[in-house]
């Protein structure tokens, strides 16, 4: 088993979690879809935002955090010495000691609701009613804390042992517990003096224990049974505390940023939250369906080579896995610059959400859009550093990142409003992976003898052009299109589905003849990610 995953390629361990993660975001999509026909962008939806963001903030230091970058260089070094039952140990002596230190927490948490909503979003003190229900579906949504924790530790743990489908189909169960609790759960909140919204809030708890549950069967099939173990002197346990607390202050650096970044957009106005955060969602789906997953699919590779000594191996890994999440994060990038409008009309415009908050939207997205790239480069580099023992550094570029976009948010928000805390936050990013970047190379080696710079050139030249044509293809479909039919008017859901599509393909065949004729091989992998072209054969390191 554990030798068949060091024959795993990351390009085809990223296409296998790509094509479940793809239904997980189609499943987000149709959530957020949700949300904008029923609620729009107005008062409750930035209410339930702003309480959801609450449990989300240590969700980040404790599940998908450092609890989750500490975990798994852990159990696959104990896992490569020592063999399976001992890390299975391991998991016990983790499952339990979140359920001790996180259940502790969220108890906590639902205690302080109040003074943590007061404090997030102060601009909510002067609507009582507002405040009231943002700080009961916040305490709905602290258990989801909990829940969410273990599922994340559980997706680290089958990804080490080479099962990356079942893990990334899990949060297909949370989008799909808070799409039915919209239509099912929500008309009967009213019955309880509660607005309609509340019923979203049982249904991400609920979607959050569902997420941890469907990946049970998987990790019982591999032999792991629970056993309560606690032991917070046990030498695994030991290293985790190690390299969870530098990285969980360095992440909490980036959680004071996002709260600084909430209580500007609460002063922002009625429905800046919410554009905001649509904006934020579908920025994520192209990081969701190929960034995290190359980073995922990346860091069992890496930690194994770091606990071999291999650091030409690291160096390798990495700069493959970097051209890789360029070659798709860029094209995303100039993608959603040129279609931002298009895309949230499509997408939202339906129900309570109307034409104005499209067009605030895609201000956003196009400002989200710009850190695209240096999110996912986050995502690869960051856990890197924990399979080399080394914390500093993460928690100095996260810092460096918060200061940064801090200062940004604050400058940027008075004269571009709402959509400038989007722009901080991606020029943020872009110090962060900047730091991060060049702090590896200095401990494993430049990453250009593995022909990153010069692959990283040819990428940009690709994308842009794609990009460029794309917007073109766009400005000169839509008007032409206007002139057909009353129903392609300008503005109109058909209008935008067909001009988009043109640009889209437009976009999409300058891109892969640019890509054949620079010879650049990282568009034949993405290619295989995207029709899923899983071959049956020894797949090759990726490159």
């Amino acid at each position: 088993m554990n030798q068949q995953v060091k024959k795993t390629s990351i390009a085809r361990s990223a296409a296998v979690m790509g094509v479940a993660t793809f239904f997980s975001r189609i499943a987000g999509l149709v959530r957020e879809q949700t949300f904008a026909f029923l609620f729009g962008a107005g008062i409750w939806t930035d209410a339930f935002n702003v309480a959801f963001r609450i449990p989300n903030l240590l969700r980040d230091l404790f599940a998908e955090g450092a609890m989750s970058a500490a975990f798994i260089p852990t159990f696959n070094a104990v896992l490569e010495k020592d063999g399976p039952q001992k890390a299975f140990k391991l998991t016990n002596l983790t499952f339990c000691a979140i359920l001790v230190v996180v259940g502790a927490l969220t108890l906590l948490g639902i205690a302080a609701s109040p003074l943590l909503v007061s404090t997030l979003a102060p601009e909510f003190t002067s609507n009582p009613e507002k405040f009231e229900v943002t700080v009961t579906m916040t305490r709905i949504m602290f258990p989801f804390l909990l829940a969410i924790s273990w599922a994340a530790i559980s997706m680290g743990i089958l990804n080490s042992l080479g099962e990356f489908f079942i893990p990334a189909i899990a949060p297909v169960f949370l989008n799909l517990s808070m799409i039915l609790a919209g239509w099912l759960i929500c008309p009967f909140a009213k019955e309880f003096d509660m607005p309609a919204i509340t019923g979203m809030a049982i249904g991400a708890m609920l979607g959050g224990l569902l997420q941890f549950a469907v990946q049970l069967p998987a990790l019982f099939r591999y032999g792991y049974r629970f056993r309560w173990q606690l032991n917070f002197n046990d030498p695994g346990i030991q290293r985790i505390i190690k390299l969870i607390i530098p990285g969980t202050v360095g992440l909490a650096a980036t959680q004071i940023n996002i709260a600084i970044s909430t209580i500007l957009a609460t002063s922002q106005g009625e429905g800046a939250v919410s554009w905001l955060g649509y904006a934020f969602r579908v920025m994520q789906l192209p990081l969701g369906l190929f960034g995290v997953a190359v980073a995922q699919a990346t860091l069992p590779v890496i930690s194994r080579q770091a606990a071999a000594g291999d650091r030409d191996g690291m160096a390798q890994t990495l700069a493959g896995s970097i051209r890789l999440s360029s070659f798709i994060n860029l094209y995303a990038c100039f993608a959603l610059i040129a279609l931002a409008e298009p895309v949230v009309r499509i997408l939202f415009q339906h129900g309570r959400f109307n034409a104005a908050d499209t067009v605030a939207t895609a201000l956003a997205l196009k400002a989200y859009a710009i850190g695209l790239l240096f999110y996912s480069l986050i995502k690869i580099l960051g856990p890197a550093f924990y399979t080399l023992d080394e914390t500093k550094t993460p928690v100095i570029a996260s810092v460096t990142a918060v200061v940064v976009n801090i200062f940004l948010n604050l400058v940027l928000v008075h004269p571009f409003g709402y959509w400038g805390l989007a722009l901080g936050t991606g020029i943020g990013a872009m110090f962060n992976a900047g730091i991060l970047y060049y702090k590896l190379e200095k401990r494993i080696g430049s990453f250009s003898r593995f022909a990153l710079t010069g692959g990283l050139a040819r990428i940009f030249v690709a994308t842009a052009s794609s990009g460029a044509v794309t917007a073109w293809a766009y400005q000169i479909s839509a008007p032409l299109l206007a002139g057909i039919s009353e129903t392609l008017a300008p503005g109109s859901f058909f209008n935008a589905v067909i001009a988009s599509s043109v640009a889209t393909l437009g976009g999409l065949l300058v891109l892969l003849l640019i890509s054949r004729l620079l010879q650049i091989a990282e568009a034949d992998k993405a290619i295989d990610m995207l029709l899923r072209r899983l071959k049956r054969r020894k797949a090759q390191p990726a490159d």
